[in-house]
């Protein structure tokens, strides 16, 4: 059943599933909890699992101003006190690991479960910020040169052919907390991080490549790498045998498969 509550006047939904110690769900962007359907099922058996849709996902609203990670974090803090939760496990994706480094430098967990997830500053290439600086400058000067409308049809079109499908397929709002979120480097925050750390990545990813995956070893104090060999960015759904053997080896449980 979906819950929700209210977080500086907007609606966030999340379910909650099984008893026992606290895992936290955090999906990626541009999905929602429901992502994580297969892995609630295994871990409800022996753990209470909450799996959340962040604020401008699944059911939940949008912000009413532009957040980053550091307000994602807040309504993640709310959310457990709301619920009297005590030191939970973390297992975030992508745009979810964000939050869950952010969170666990600061907060007390058990364990933290980051699989092909976002939080190192993507290294630009030069074209990159070509195309950043030349739609910036068409953004402010084509309205001056032709008129307010045709500036815009002709800036979605540049946008659509060159944005990425979350930036092209997001809402303004969502678009600019895409922007916000997608720069911040959470490096300084992994050294702080002292619980047990599981990072699951596939080997493929070009989103958060593998290199990222190695930096974080490097940075969180106690943290292991499996590599999924042939995935790419969504290593948990794509090779879910070795996803739950990592499960049930890190969490230390027998999970039906």
């Amino acid at each position: 059943m979906e819950l929700a509550f209210v977080y500086e006047g907007i609606k966030l939904t999340y379910i909650v599933e099984g008893e026992g110690d606290v895992i936290i769900l955090l999906h990626g962007w541009g999905c929602d909890k429901s992502i994580w359907r297969k892995t609630t099922e295994l871990l409800s058996s022996h753990f209470k699992v909450v799996a959340v849709d962040f604020a401008g996902f699944g059911s939940s609203d949008e912000p009413r101003s532009v957040w980053g990670v550091e307000e994602y974090t807040r309504s993640l803090e709310a959310l457990v006190a709301k619920l009297g939760i005590e030191q939970p496990t973390l297992v975030g994706h992508s745009f979810g690991g964000r939050v869950s480094i952010l969170y666990a430098s600061r907060n007390e967990v058990a364990k933290v479960i980051l699989t092909d997830a976002a939080g190192v500053k993507p290294r630009r290439s030069f074209s990159y910020y070509r195309k950043v600086y030349t739609y910036k400058l068409l953004k402010h000067t084509l309205p001056l040169l032709i008129g307010d409308k045709k500036a815009q049809m002709l800036l979605d079109e540049r946008r659509a052919k060159s944005g990425s499908s979350d930036y092209n397929r997001a809402t303004p709002m969502m678009r600019a907390i895409l922007s916000k979120c997608v720069n911040e480097d959470l490096c300084h925050a992994m050294p702080l991080i002292t619980a047990p750390t599981l990072l699951f990545w596939g080997d493929r990813d070009t989103a958060t490549p593998l290199s990222d995956a190695h930096l974080m070893e490097r940075l969180i104090p106690n943290a292991g790498l499996v590599v999924a060999e042939g995935a790419g960015h969504f290593a948990f759904l794509e090779q879910p045998e070795l996803w739950f053997a990592a499960l049930k080896s890190f969490l230390k449980i027998e999970l039906r498969c």
